[in-house]
């Protein structure tokens, strides 16, 4: 697309908004970035695009703001019923974010990847798979330089300039950037979906509906991968317009995709199957980190990466900060920081994670999810709740009064963080696991998860 002389308003100055009135500005357009938040607060902002013609508009959202524009771009955190955003849709301006820019201006393939749960485990287990493929002597994809990007890390629009025909994209998307979004990867992997950002989006439905965009305008000729364990996920296989692949424990119905076969991750395609690797190769930790490399797998055969590059993408691979993440041993007990964890679903994944005495950590941020389900799973399987935050008196109603001689045998509520910290160090014996895991996001007490997780790592590591 000619940018040149094109107005073009951008709402948020984050990692997002920054990386994209960069790309934007760089190529002759005219950018407004606008931010409620004061000059003083994005002081380090402004001197980052401080070499460019870009025009700051700060404090609110004003709606002269799309006077002359000719697109709005509003980043992800930014809901889409904002005043402005709406005056947006009225007046006939087009919506974008840098995630459509991006895929829209790449000069190689991508592969995007959305999902409730797991996306960012399995974003990298595939960026690790298409990076084993550069060197990898059989047949199948070889890229010259892999990418891995968008929703983790950072946003690939930014090193779209440096990306050659011959390379790949991998791309975690989240709901907020796939919203707007009228384009998709070659290669669109949606993993589950499951009750998540109930309070940014209207409903499932207004939520499905954000997802079933990252494959919604694909080709024929491209493929999509789903999760065939997870209704919801492949409650999309029908409309998808190319090529269906999946994943799932079992290999009933697997046309396309990868399963389990007697604890091995196997792989099928029409008239054959292929042992990929044994479970034991698989050094993640859950059930849930399996099917998340079974996942992998399916998206990197899509792909059409060598088999070869698969294993060796999961070989030595003990997972990412802030999931499940081993922090230390005191007490006798096994601390693991699982920040990640901003839903009740992924927390209940965690839970099932270990059959050691579990000491949980739970609270922060409702998002107006569903808690009945978890609470079931913590009388049968958490020894000792400690729960903090926003969310602690909410959680601690819905799992109910206390039996004696049932689990969980404790339940203590409290302020923050760090009094949840000491609450659990005062609680464990030797044996135990102390889990965060909190179910809710971090926005009460953090700036975002992995603020959360460094802070637990911190104060843990000083008990």
């Amino acid at each position: 697309m000619d940018w040149k002389g094109m107005r073009v308003v951008i709402i948020g100055a984050a990692r997002q908004g920054i990386a994209l009135a960069r790309y934007l500005a760089e190529r002759g357009a005219w950018v407004t970035l606008n931010d409620q938040r004061t000059a003083d607060q994005l002081q380090s902002a402004q001197d980052s695009l401080a070499d460019l013609s870009v025009e700051w508009r700060l404090g609110g959202h004003p709606l002269d703001l799309l006077d002359g524009a000719d697109m709005l771009c509003p980043s992800g955190g930014v809901p889409l019923e904002l005043p402005v955003v709406q005056e947006a849709l009225r007046r006939g301006i087009p919506l974008s974010n840098d995630s459509q820019i991006f895929l829209e201006s790449a000069a190689c393939p991508v592969i995007g990847i959305t999902g409730s749960a797991g996306k960012t485990t399995t974003t990298t287990l595939v960026g690790r798979m298409a990076q084993a493929a550069i060197t990898a002597s059989s047949e199948g994809l070889h890229p010259h330089r892999v990418w891995v990007g968008g929703n983790i890390g950072s946003p690939l629009i930014s090193r779209a300039a440096e990306m050659q025909p011959s390379d790949l994209a991998v791309m975690e998307l989240s709901s907020f950037q796939l919203e707007v979004m009228t384009c998709s990867p070659q290669v669109a992997a949606v993993l589950n979906i499951t009750p998540n950002h109930l309070d940014r989006h209207s409903s499932m439905q207004a939520y499905t509906a954000a997802k079933r965009r990252i494959l919604a305008y694909q080709q024929p000729q491209q493929a999509c991968v789903l999760g065939r364990d997870d209704p919801g996920a492949w409650g999309l296989a029908s409309a998808a317009p190319g090529q269906v692949w999946s994943f799932s424990f079992h290999p009933d119905g697997i046309d396309r995709g990868t399963f389990m076969r007697h604890d091995s991750l196997w792989l099928r395609t029409p008239g054959q199957e292929t042992s990929l690797m044994s479970r034991s190769a698989v050094a993640l930790r859950g059930e849930h980190n399996l099917l998340n490399v079974l996942a992998a797998c399916a998206i990197g055969a899509a792909a059409r990466l060598p088999l070869v590059a698969l294993a060796g993408g999961v070989e030595g691979f003990s997972g990412i900060a802030h999931r499940l993440e081993f922090i230390r041993q005191w007490g006798g007990a096994a601390w693991y920081n699982d920040s990640i964890a901003t839903a009740p679903e992924r927390a209940m994944a965690a839970i099932r994670s270990f059959t050691e005495p579990v000491v949980l950590l739970a609270g922060g941020r409702d998002k107006k999810l569903p808690w009945e389900s978890f609470a079931d799973l913590v009388h049968q399987r958490v020894d000792h709740l400690v729960l903090f935050g926003e969310a602690a008196e909410k959680i601690a109603a819905v799992v109910g009064t206390l039996k004696p001689g049932s689990r969980p045998y404790s339940l203590v509520v409290c302020s923050g963080l760090r009094q949840a910290i000491q609450a659990a160090a005062s609680i464990v014996k030797p044996g135990d696991v102390v889990l965060l895991s909190p179910g809710g996001t971090s926005f009460d007490e953090f700036r975002d998860f992995e603020e959360r997780g460094e802070v637990f790592r911190e104060w843990v590591q000083a008990l």
